[in-house]
């Protein structure tokens, strides 16, 4: 399915006294590649928001392999695991400028209608944004 990955170095406030990044910060980081994911299709989640619909974190797995530090260059690579319905899956890989695996991740979010609270399927200008992904060879998705 459809990746997006994007870089950025760690700040010195993620890290721990021994320059670690702390273990909490990983998800702000999944986090960062989600709204990128979605923001290369060309859909802010403030936008999202705005029709009415959030997206919460129901279930968050992350298995730690290597620390990342102090001002690293990090890689998250966000992947759609498969097409969204009323939840949509990602998963996650999070790599060193030495190309080092750090994090592999998972997450599983539901759409949720903000008047009602109540889950509802994935909009139909996302589903359409991925159908026209898939054939549109200059995206930044691949």
């Amino acid at each position: 399915m459809l990746f997006y990955r994007f870089s950025f170095r760690v700040r010195y406030g993620e890290t721990d006294q021994m320059g670690v990044v702390y273990h909490g910060n990983y998800a702000q980081y999944l986090e960062m590649g989600r709204v990128e994911w979605l923001r290369a299709l060309g859909i802010s989640y403030k936008s999202m928001e705005e029709n009415g619909i959030i997206l919460p974190v129901i279930s968050l797995h992350l298995k730690f392999i290597k620390s990342a530090v102090y001002d690293d260059l990090i890689t998250v690579v966000t992947k759609l695991k498969k097409t969204p319905s009323v939840r949509i899956e990602f998963d996650y890989e999070i790599y060193n400028e030495a190309a080092e695996l750090l994090v592999e991740a998972n997450t599983v979010l539901a759409f949720i209608n903000v008047k009602t609270n109540r889950p509802v399927k994935c909009p139909d200008y996302l589903i359409n944004k991925l159908q026209n992904n898939d054939n549109d060879s200059k995206s930044d998705l691949t």
